[in-house]
């Protein structure tokens, strides 16, 4: 019992310890990697506990057009789709560090969103 609330952060009046969720999306792959493993090295230089990336399931969006504007002629179509890629990261550590850790350079076009709970 003693070890658990040691381990949670909450003897000798250090910060609480929480469960802080990185959640990045974007349509580019290369970008999305890059920025998870610079948020990962980032959070393993300061000796915090890392899960993940979770690599999501790819939500593909797609929409089917008629090639013809006026309806006339062949039956041709265009199809076009985006691909969104989602990870998932999960920091084990007080809140005030993830200011640091998340101070990289996000690339253009990754979405970042941090949820904290306890």
């Amino acid at each position: 019992m003693a070890a658990a609330v040691k381990k949670a952060g909450f003897e000798g009046g250090e910060a609480p310890v929480h469960r802080i969720r990185i959640t990045l999306t974007s349509r580019n792959v290369k970008s999305l990697e890059k920025v998870c493993g610079d948020l990962i090295r980032g959070a393993k230089d300061k000796g915090l506990d890392v899960k993940g990336p979770v690599r999501m399931p790819t939500k593909t969006l797609r929409v089917t057009t008629r090639k013809s504007p006026c309806g006339n002629g062949t039956n041709t179509y265009d199809k076009f789709e985006m691909r969104i890629h989602k990870r998932l990261i999960d920091l084990y550590s007080p809140s005030d560090v993830v200011k640091q850790i998340t101070t990289i350079t996000i690339e253009q076009g990754v979405e970042v969103e941090v949820t904290i709970s306890k």
